[in-house]
């Protein structure tokens, strides 16, 4: 039944949304986005915020980031999906595959995340969490995502720019240092926000 966990995950995000800007430290900053962070609460890394504003309705940057086959187009570091079961139209599990990072000290990687897209505000939440769901595949690691989402909401004084806010939380596993996480983790994020810019000019 995928109703509780939606509702779950959904009430997480919004908590992550509501921590005051004084917990969170400067991680990194560029011309797309800011990107902090904090310790988790989930496990012994960190918890990321990032935002930036793009010129584009909601629905659409949403559609970009969801789910779906526009993802694999523009997302450089994802490598396959596959939605394998949908229990709404805004509801299912997938499986990605992610590209080595950091010159292949981070090996590719596999998740399976349960995700559900919804209203908030003006605007949309897409969120997600991994599930420990069917075999891995030979050649990755599984990683696992804790409760991680985007927030996307019309900015009022400015028609048809977006401010679109990520929380993420990824536990990549297997034997790595923690600052090469920490490191490609802030760059992907920051990275995630100038392709999606790219993609949605097309």
């Amino acid at each position: 039944d995928s109703a509780p966990l939606a509702t779950k995950l959904q009430n997480t995000l919004i908590r992550y949304h509501s921590i005051p800007d004084s917990e969170w430290r400067l991680a990194k900053r560029t011309k797309d986005a800011t990107v902090w962070r904090k310790p988790s609460e989930e496990f012994s890394g960190y918890l990321y915020k990032a935002q930036g504003v793009l010129e584009d309705a909601t629905n659409r940057i949403v559609d970009h980031i969801r789910p779906g086959p526009s993802r694999l187009d523009w997302d450089s570091l994802m490598t396959t999906m596959d939605i394998m079961e949908t229990f709404q139209e805004n509801c299912c599990v997938m499986r990605y595959t992610t590209a080595g990072q950091l010159w292949n000290i981070i090996a590719p990687r596999e998740f399976v995340d349960f995700s559900y897209t919804t209203s908030y505000e003006d605007g949309l939440l897409t969120c997600g969490i991994s599930l420990d769901y069917g075999e891995v595949r030979p050649n990755f690691v599984r990683g696992f995502n804790h409760p991680c989402g985007w927030f996307c909401v019309p900015l009022k004084d400015y028609p048809g720019h977006s401010l679109l806010t990520g929380y993420i939380q990824t536990e990549l596993r297997g034997m790595l240092p923690q600052s090469a996480v920490d490191t490609a983790m802030s760059s992907t994020l920051a990275n995630f926000y100038s392709d999606l810019k790219k993609a949605l000019k097309t």
